[in-house]
């Protein structure tokens, strides 16, 4: 087993030092051991769980979300099931984003195309709409 500084691990898993004590401090990331030396030490493991979660952070779940994934890591004869259950949940999070984003980009659009309308004299529709709501 490989034993990797903060540098190395950030390197190895395509992250920065910044990124591995943030993980650390939100208990996504064991602690690691030091080296006689003082230096703080991590496993081979450590960079693949830093893949892991920033896998899944590619994929829009929360840190808090990932939390439970990696608890779900360990082998049970449900866990499958549960982290199904989970990113089913998450699909449905994101279809509802999907709408609320196409219901902004239609009254955006609308809002342009009000613009576009509008006589070189009068007040700009997108503010004025801003501005009463």
């Amino acid at each position: 087993m490989e034993r990797l500084t903060i540098g190395k691990l950030a390197k190895q898993a395509s992250v920065n030092r910044e990124t591995v004590r943030y993980y650390e401090r939100r208990r996504l990331l064991q602690r690691p051991s030091r080296s006689i030396a003082g230096y703080r030490v991590f496993s081979d493991e450590a960079v693949q769980r830093l893949r892991f979660i920033r896998h899944a952070q590619s994929l829009g779940f929360s840190l808090e979300e990932i939390r439970e994934l990696l608890a779900l890591r360990v082998r049970s004869i449900d866990a499958c099931d549960r982290v199904r259950e989970r990113t089913q949940t998450k699909i449905s999070d994101i279809e509802r984003k999907i709408d609320a984003l196409q219901r902004i980009k239609r009254s955006l659009s609308e809002l342009v195309t009000t613009c576009s309308r509008r006589q070189k004299t009068e007040e700009c529709p997108i503010l004025d709409c801003l501005e009463d709501n």
